[in-house]
Order: C-alpha cells, then structure tokens, then sequence
C-alpha cells in the first residue's frame, strides 16, 4: 500500500498538468516550461544531488553497474531500431525512450519505501548516473531526430546541465558542504525541477488523442521497457556478488517507467514531443500494476 501511496502523490502533480492546460487551452506555453526546467531549474537538482553527500568509491559500483547494463541495451537497441523503423524521429524514440527511466521522481521515493533510508546513497548515485545518460545518450538520439551527427554532438555541450555536474563533482571531490543556507536553496531549485518535469508531462498529456498513438512504437517501447532490459538485468546480478538489497535496487531502477525527461528532450529537438508524451504515459500506467508485485520480484535477489 506504502508503494501504490509513493506513486499516486507522483501523478498528482501530471493532473495538475493536464487540468492547467485544460482549463487555460493556449494560455499556457508548453516551449517556455521546457525551456525554463531544462536551462535553469535542472541545474538546481544537479548541484543539490551531488553534493549530498562525499561520493564514497565503495558506493561507485552500483551506478557502474547500471550504466553498462545501460549501455549494453543501447547496443542492441541501435541496430534493432534500424531494422524496424524506418522514420528518423520513431528510430531515434525506439532507440533511447525505454534507457531513460524515472529513476529520480519514483525511482527514489519507492526505493526508499521498500528498502529503508540505507538505500539513499546508492540511489542517489544511480540516479546521477541516470541523468549522466539523459543529458548524453538521450540529447544525442532524440537530436539525430532532426540533426546530423555533428549537431547532435554539439547539442550535448550546449546543455549547462552537463557542466554543472562536472563542477558539482569538483566541488565533491575538493570537499566542500553546502551550508544550510546553500543546501535549502539548492533544494527548493531541485523539488521545483522535478515538480515542473511531472507538470509538463501532463501538459503534454492533454494534447494526445487515440489516433496519435503508434501501436507499434508503443509495443516496441513496452517490450524493451518491461522485458528485454529487466530480464537482462536479472540474468546479470545472478552472476554478480553484490548485497541482495543493492541488487534489489539496480532491478528497480531499471524498471521504473519512463521518465518525463523523455518528453523535455523530445520537445526540444522537435522529436515528435507528443508521440514520447504517449510512450511515458503507457509505461507509467502499466507500471501501476506492476507495484502491486515489486515486493515479490525484488525478493528474488
């Protein structure tokens, strides 16, 4: 029940979204949204993530782990995407969309419910591995949407968000802690950035309608999501000697659905923004039956 609370609190800030654009229509630019959680709001959660706490080598392991599981399914995704879609901005969603998990907004909130506060470290740092890979992988993809190789390159530079995590490690390893001060501003800056990424995404949920979605995008987002990389996942940490509970974690975190970063990359490279919209929306719904199971599941490690 804990579980089901943790998810229900997160979709209360997507109908906050979506009954703002229903009721305000055009008064409300979704562009401007983006654009202000992305350049500024993001910077906030990066900073606020990495100094928490000193980055302990011990701990490197698991975000390690979870950025090769990562992209090991890049790798199968990229020549798979190819065969099977032929559009450049459906290739570019199949290729990235299912890698970029909501490992921060549910990810950490339910890892702390099933496992206990001695599980914030490590999903701290899978979570700063997870936005290491949207601000790379997924700017690159979503680009090669609509740029060329070059452009989408060069997109990845331009993103402060990128930098401003550089620095923040700088300043981890050099041993600075924020003040109080610092550290509750840093915080306000980083619930408001995640609370805007959840907003925007159910901005974008009200624009969809049925006849937008694409069955088969939307099966191929799902089967990879739900079954190529848990069931690759499983089949890694059996070979793995690592705390059961850290195992649990990793599992998890590659489980969780999509995350609306998804949505903000799309909208900002123009890689069909509404169709993204659809496949975070489905994976989010379906993984709400999938919670009621997530204790069973996780005790197989």
């Amino acid at each position: 029940m804990q579980t089901l609370f943790s998810i229900m609190g997160i979709y209360l800030f997507i109908a906050v979204g979506f009954g703002a654009k229903w009721s305000f229509k055009e008064k409300i630019d979704d562009r401007t949204i983006t654009l202000l959680s992305i350049y500024f709001l993001q910077i906030f959660l990066t900073f606020w993530g990495l100094l928490k706490r000193p980055i302990d080598t011990e701990l490197l392991f698991a975000p390690a782990l979870y950025l090769g599981i990562s992209l090991l399914a890049l790798l199968l995704m990229i020549p798979l995407a190819k065969i099977f879609f032929h559009n450049p901005k459906e290739r570019s969603i199949a290729t990235v969309a299912a890698l970029i998990g909501n490992t921060g907004n549910l990810g950490i909130p339910l890892g702390i419910a099933l496992f206990g506060e001695q599980s914030v470290p490590y999903l701290t740092l899978i979570n700063l591995m997870n936005v290491f890979v949207v601000y790379t992988i997924g700017v690159f993809f979503y680009s090669r949407g609509e740029f060329s190789v070059r452009d989408s390159l060069i997109n990845i530079l331009k993103l402060p968000v990128l930098w401003a995590a550089m620095v923040a490690i700088i300043l981890n390893l050099a041993g600075y802690h924020p003040s109080a001060a610092v550290d509750k501003t840093l915080m306000m800056g980083a619930y408001a950035s995640m609370t805007m990424q959840l907003v925007l995404f159910g901005i974008y949920l009200y624009g969809i309608q049925l006849r937008e979605i694409n069955m088969r995008l939307s099966g191929w987002v799902i089967s990879t999501k739900f079954l190529l990389i848990p069931l690759m996942t499983f089949f890694i940490l059996q070979h793995i000697a690592m705390d059961p509970m850290v195992k649990g974690l990793l599992f998890l975190e590659l489980l969780v659905p999509l995350a609306v970063a998804n949505v903000n990359l799309a909208s900002l490279y123009n890689c069909s923004p509404k169709t993204v919209t659809v496949q975070v929306f489905i994976t989010s719904v379906l993984f709400l039956g999938i919670a009621f199971v997530l204790p069973t599941l996780l005790k197989m490690f």
